[in-house]
């Protein structure tokens, strides 16, 4: 019985911290993925690792770390930085707005939609790592990408949390 499940613990939600760390964990690992197999395999456009040290390099610059390695692994720790913040964030909007309870689907792709316009719209050009997308296969390829692998995601665990919490 030492690999039984205690009783008290079957059918409790999540804390809230566990769900938002599921949440940011499960989008930024579907993100990270998707990234490097359509950036990476499919278009051939960089490497995985360059694609991290991209993000890396976006925050903190080619001076800080000694190896590109270091440098990969900051990019790691950014992209999921910003994937645990957009779960956060999410998370704690989720009880006030009627729609993202009612259409935990829509609402999620919307979300991912939304997280695309703040990314590309705002974080990046202000902290000059992008210009502003102008290309419309470029937009809508991310914009896909982040709908499903950050929006939809998020909305799923974070209105199951909410749910076994006993809100509709």
């Amino acid at each position: 019985m030492g690999n039984a499940i205690p009783v008290s613990s079957v059918g409790q939600r999540p804390s809230a911290i566990q769900t938002i760390l599921s949440a940011g964990l499960v989008a930024g690992c579907f993100d990270l993925l998707s990234a490097i197999i359509v950036y990476s395999v499919v278009m051939q456009r960089t490497t995985d690792i360059k694609l991290l040290q991209g993000i890396g390099r976006a925050v903190f610059g080619n001076k800080i770390f000694d190896s590109d390695t270091s440098l990969a692994l900051s990019g790691v720790a950014v992209h999921f930085f910003i994937a645990f913040s957009f779960a956060t964030f999410y998370f704690f909007v989720f009880p006030y707005v009627t729609f993202l309870r009612r259409q935990r689907i829509l609402g999620g792709l919307l979300y991912g939609a939304f997280a695309w316009c703040v990314m590309n719209l705002a974080v990046l050009p202000i902290f000059h790592v992008a210009n502003i997308p102008h290309k419309w296969d470029s937009i809508l390829r991310g914009v896909v990408i982040l709908m499903f692998c950050i929006g939809l995601p998020i909305s799923m665990i974070v209105s199951r949390h909410y749910k076994l919490k006993g809100q509709p």
